[in-house]
Parts: structure tokens; C-alpha cells; sequence
């Protein structure tokens, strides 16, 4: 059997979209069919949705994407100004991206493990799989024990997701893990820097739940930090409420998709009728026969009265195929080059401070 060392030893590399003029590939693909088409057109709603500078952005992200070699590419959208506020699942924003931001890497898997031959010679090693992609448990519990430390140092109330996920940013950037010290870019850096709010809607269902559950036993008791998924869904209303004009970016489904989707239906309950999202894009290869949210389309969302079905697109692809095609094609065409930060963070910091006064 191999050693741990030999299995960790190719790490994932990150996919760089700014070393990869797609426009030319893009704009051809447009005149094919299938999915090549529905590529381009979603490539073009991206890009008209940067160009409408009044629209807010938001990027919706589930499945193992980090791990996955995507992470550069969210970087950079928010580096350039081209999302301005993420739902995503807790595993993403930290079992990954934080993850890596603490210096730790996702590794290439053999193609003899993709299909759990070695998951019993894995344990034993210690080595957690991600269908080919290797992850160290031994420096996740490090991850784990890290944001066992956030936690104790926030005040001891409910905080949003939001506002737990910025601390995270805080200690990397408190603590040297930031280019400019020789350490790495992050999506939770990028965020926290830019002002854009992260939300992650069942937060504990990650590597924070394991800190989050030690912070309150050790605590019984005693007052103690939660997560209160209730202010997370009333903060991200108040930004549909102050920015009627948004577009949604989703790769994958599930809680974020519906999240980032209800918060029309929620300004309407909360008395301001709100636009439906005028832009969106799904990137998902869930089907739709199930009833399943992840594979439901966009035009079934209007049914609800969420998605606006002028410039709507479902992209039946893996998420690293589709990905750099759509995000590249809006990046080479410099289609955010008009765009400033929205700095909604701050609108929410102002949200909050109503709510706990």
C-alpha cells in the first residue's frame, strides 16, 4: 500500500481563467447546438448582467468546487468586481477555501480511487476522498481547531453566517495568511477585503460545526456563540430590497440556489415588492424529473415568481467544464470594466446594527 506522503504528493492546481482568452471559442460555440450553445448564450447573460451596472451579482455555489481546482476563478471575480455578494455551502467557503488560505492543499487522486476501492487503506491514513481528490483529515482538524478559536473570540450571540465568515477573513488577514505576506489569496480574503458578504445558509454542516459545537460544550450554560439562519435570510432581503436590480450566477443547486431565490418572495412578505432576478444562470447536472430543487429550471423558479425568463439559462454541464468558459468570456471582454464594489458588507454592518438596537 502506499504512504500517506506518496498519495499527497500531486497537488490540485488551480485553473487560472486570466491566462485564457475563451472569447473566440465562446463566440463560435454559439453557432453549434446542445449544450455548446446553451455555454454561449449563458457566457452572454453573464456578461450583459456585469455590463447593467445596477445589478447586483450574486454567485451561488454548491458542490466540491474548491477542491476541485475552481477557486482561482472566484478570486478573481471578486477581485475584479464581478460578484458582489455569495451563498454558498459551509464546505466550500471553509472545509476548502479557508482550508487552503491556512496553507493546506487538495491533492490529484489515482483513477484506481474514484470509485471507493480504497476508501478502507484511506481511513486507516488518515486521507478523507472527494470522488479524485485527496484531502489531509489530520490538517482539516487543524481547519477545525481554527475556527474553534474564531468562535471563542466573537461576543456571545447570534451572529449571522456572514458575520462569522468575515472574522475568518479578519485572522487571515490578522495573521499573515495574505499574498502580501507570502501566503495564498482566498475566496474568504477576496470577500472580507472587497466588502462582499458570504452567506452560507446551513453553516454547521462543516468543518465551523465542529468548532461551533466544541465553543457550546464548552460553554454549558453560559452565554455562547450560534448561527442564526434567520438573519442571514433577513440580511440578504435587505440587499434585494436596496438593489431591486439583480442576476444570479449558480453553479449547482440545492440551499443556495432556493436561498439566493426566495429572498424575492421574502421583500414581498416584508411589505416592498420586489423584481424578480432579471438575470440568472444555472450551471447543474441534476435532472429535473426527480421534482429535485438542484435539477428544477429556471422557468419553474418563475413560476414562483423569482426568476424573470428574458435572460434565463440552464447549463447542463460539470461545473469545471462550463465554469471557465462563462466566467472567462465576461473577463476577456473586460464587461465589468465599468462596475465599482458595492460594498453591500457595509449596508449589512448598518442592517445589523438596527436589528440588535
Amino acid at each position: 500500500m502506499p504512504t500517506k506522503k506518496e498519495l499527497l504528493a500531486h497537488p490540485i492546481q488551480h485553473l487560472d481563467i486570466t491566462q485564457h482568452n475563451v472569447v473566440p471559442l465562446v463566440d463560435a460555440m454559439a453557432h453549434m447546438a446542445y449544450s455548446a450553445r446553451d455555454t454561449a448564450r449563458a457566457a452572454n447573460i453573464y456578461d450583459m448582467m456585469l455590463r447593467d451596472t445596477d445589478c447586483g451579482v450574486i454567485l451561488c455555489l454548491a458542490g466540491s468546487l474548491i477542491s476541485a481546482g475552481l477557486q482561482k476563478i472566484f478570486v478573481d471575480l471578486l477581485r475584479n468586481n464581478m460578484v458582489d455578494a455569495i451563498v454558498s455551502t459551509g464546505a466550500n467557503i471553509v472545509d476548502q477555501d479557508f482550508f487552503e488560505a491556512l496553507g493546506f492543499n487538495h491533492y490529484i487522486a489515482g483513477d484506481e480511487y474514484k470509485y471507493g476501492a480504497g476508501d478502507a487503506d484511506l481511513r486507516e491514513l488518515m486521507i478523507d476522498r472527494i470522488y479524485d481528490t485527496f484531502i489531509d483529515e489530520e490538517e482539516l482538524r487543524i481547519c477545525d481547531e481554527t475556527t474553534h478559536q474564531i468562535t471563542n473570540s466573537l461576543p456571545p450571540r447570534p451572529h449571522s453566517s456572514r458575520e462569522f465568515i468575515r472574522e475568518m477573513g479578519a485572522y487571515l488577514a490578522k495573521n499573515g495568511k495574505t499574498p502580501q505576506d507570502g501566503g495564498r489569496d482566498s475566496i474568504v480574503l477576496a470577500a472580507y477585503e472587497k466588502n462582499v458578504p458570504i452567506f452560507c445558509p446551513a453553516f454547521s454542516d462543516c468543518s465551523a460545526g465542529f468548532g461551533l459545537v466544541a465553543h457550546q460544550h464548552a460553554r454549558q450554560g453560559k452565554p455562547h456563540v450560534s448561527i442564526d439562519s434567520a438573519k442571514d435570510f433577513y440580511e440578504i432581503t435587505q440587499l434585494k430590497i436596496a438593489n431591486p436590480t439583480t442576476g444570479l450566477l449558480m453553479i449547482g443547486g440545492g440551499v443556495p440556489k432556493n436561498f439566493a431565490q426566495d429572498i424575492v418572495v421574502a421583500a414581498d412578505i416584508l411589505g416592498v415588492e420586489a423584481s424578480m432576478h432579471k438575470y440568472a444562470i444555472q450551471i447543474t447536472v441534476a435532472d429535473a424529473r426527480d421534482g429535485a430543487l438542484s435539477g428544477s429550471t429556471l422557468k419553474e423558479a418563475s413560476s414562483w415568481g423569482k426568476v424573470d425568463l428574458t435572460y434565463e439559462q440552464m447549463v447542463y454541464s460539470e461545473a469545471t467544464l462550463a465554469l471557465p468558459l462563462i466566467t472567462g468570456y465576461a473577463l476577456h471582454k473586460q464587461a465589468a470594466a465599468a462596475r465599482s464594489g458595492k460594498n453591500w458588507a457595509e449596508i449589512l454592518d448598518k442592517v445589523s446594527e438596527t436589528v440588535s438596537a
